[in-house]
């Protein structure tokens, strides 16, 4: 019964909707009605009462035209409104290349209280990235939160996979293979880089890090700010590309990132081996048997201090 009552209201409100909607019409409708039944019914009417009722049909013809065109007018705006976003989602994605690159990174670093890296190894990282947006965090007496995903160096399988992938796909300037790609060499930078996180951890109260070890190699490099997200290959010379935080590509990475790192294996670097501001290859093998990433034993005391090397003076692979 509340059903049946209620639909012959909503049909009085849809009518009265519709009639406002066209009220211009209905008006016309209406004068040009009354004025034929008075002249049908009425025996005929004045010049001025004629002369009236047709300037009202008219005067609401003209009102309904306006109309129309305030609302042609409205739907244009919206049409331009929508067609303007799409230009600024197209142009949300910048490319960059050569000194752009490079640019755009430093800007990045210098008013960051963040960064996440997902990547291979972490080179870049280690050479420009890590130290220099903790000497920020340093002048500025604020934190810094990290969060570090790269290969997994226990992981032969990833290894040698990453290491196949960058000898397949990576040539020097000049044509030639650029050879040094292994399964040991990968190894090497991946523990470098946790050490890296590990060495600067100590050296900065206010540093938040995490290292996220993957078994799933990866073709590019996300490097994402409190401004911006990177993403750029293992060439330098090939082009990368640049999106503002705000845009909607900006967030879909901050999610995908974090769905990576809830994957991966996360190291725990609080509490670990006290670090010299000169490590020695012991205070290294102990920090990285704490962490649960027990070096080979095929790797000699030479090969310790090499990624110890690695991880405090790593060379910045853009550099020309």
């Amino acid at each position: 019964m509340a059903q049946g009552g209620a639909e012959p209201g909503r049909r009085l409100e849809s009518a009265i909707a519709w009639a406002l909607r066209n009220s211009d019409g209905v008006v016309a409708f209406c004068g040009a009605l009354a004025v034929g039944l008075l002249d049908l019914f009425g025996g005929g009417l004045g010049d001025n009462v004629v002369s009236g009722a047709t300037l009202l049909v008219l005067a609401a013809v003209v009102y309904g035209s306006l109309a129309e065109r305030r609302r042609r007018i409205s739907d244009i705006r919206e049409a331009t409104a929508g067609a303007r976003q799409a230009l600024d989602n197209l142009t949300s994605v910048r490319e960059l290349a050569g000194v752009e690159l490079e640019r755009a990174l430093e800007r990045a670093r210098q008013d960051t209280d963040r960064w996440v890296f997902k990547g291979g190894t972490g080179t870049y990282l280690r050479a420009v990235t890590l130290p220099e947006c903790v000497r920020e965090a340093q002048r500025r007496r604020r934190s810094l939160t990290v969060k570090i995903d790269i290969v997994h160096p226990g992981d032969e399988r990833a290894c040698a996979a990453y290491s196949r992938f960058r000898e397949t796909f990576s040539s020097r300037p000049d044509g030639a293979q650029p050879g040094g790609w292994s399964v040991e060499r990968t190894r090497r930078e991946s523990y470098a880089t946790v050490f890296a996180a590990a060495w600067y951890r100590q050296r900065l109260d206010t540093l938040e890090i995490d290292v996220h070890l993957s078994s799933v190699v990866p073709t590019l490099r996300f490097d994402l700010s409190a401004s911006c997200l990177v993403i750029t290959q293992d060439d330098p010379r090939r082009v990368s590309l640049y999106v503002e935080r705000g845009r909607p590509l900006y967030d879909y990475y901050v999610t995908e990132l974090h769905h990576y790192r809830e994957q991966a294996v996360k190291l725990d670097l609080r509490d670990t081996e006290p670090l010299g501001d000169d490590p020695t290859v012991d205070e290294a093998r102990r920090l990285f048997e704490q962490l649960g990433i027990r070096l080979p034993a095929s790797f000699s005391d030479a090969d310790v201090g090499d990624i110890i090397d690695r991880a405090l003076h790593a060379e910045n692979p853009y550099r020309r």
